[in-house]
């Protein structure tokens, strides 16, 4: 019980803080349109990754995706983590566990926005 109620603590409080640090400067930067252009690093991946269409994809949903998707990898490390006892094996799982999280989870990103038809054209890609 107790590591649901880390688990659920830590995804609330995660969230929170990428909706405070990373996601409203980025809303508020649309509206000033500045010349500097900043991203998520979550988004770059998934650009230099996967063959996606962000012209076709609404920048809400894909900063919220992301959000929900790095809390949620956070959340689930800090959970496995806690199971661990030794110090130098907790860093070792939470690393190994983490990298496997983020992998996975943005390829179902990607498979999400494939399925939907938001991947970029063959006569795109070859441009």
């Amino acid at each position: 019980m107790q590591e649901i109620i880390l688990f659920i603590l830590t995804f609330l409080l995660l969230y929170l803080l990428y909706q405070i640090v990373f996601i409203t400067p980025l809303k508020s930067k649309k509206k000033k349109k500045k010349k500097e252009e900043k991203e998520l690093l979550e988004i770059r991946y998934l650009k230099s990754r996967y063959p996606l269409d962000f012209k076709k994809i609404p920048e809400n949903q894909i900063l919220q995706l992301c959000a929900i998707l790095s809390c949620l990898d956070m959340a689930i490390t800090v959970t496995v983590v806690s199971f661990v006892e030794s110090f130098l094996w907790e860093i070792v799982v939470g690393i190994v566990v983490l990298v496997l999280l983020i992998v996975s989870s943005y390829h179902l990103v990607y498979l999400f926005y494939k399925k939907k038809g938001m991947v970029k054209s063959w006569k795109t890609l070859t441009k």
